[in-house]
């Protein structure tokens, strides 16, 4: 999961996935500036996070939990 450290959004979505068991690895994008290049190349050029980046390569933005589980189901 790529988010900041302010976003409440991401603190959300780390929640739910805490507590619905899906382990996730996070990654700061104001502390790495790869990690920001990549989420602004997903994004059109914005810095938009939560972004999840799921184990087939595909991202998805702001997603909700159930749209996570699905997508580690499929």
């Amino acid at each position: 999961m790529y988010s900041t450290t302010w976003c409440g959004y991401c603190r959300r979505l780390k929640l739910q996935l805490d507590q619905a068991g899906i382990s996730y690895e996070e990654i700061d994008i104001e502390r790495d500036p790869d990690a920001a290049r990549f989420v602004e190349g997903v994004n059109g050029g914005n810095q938009t996070v939560p972004v999840i980046r799921f184990p087939d390569e595909t991202t998805a933005t702001n997603p909700s939990l159930r749209e996570v589980q699905s997508r580690l189901a499929a």
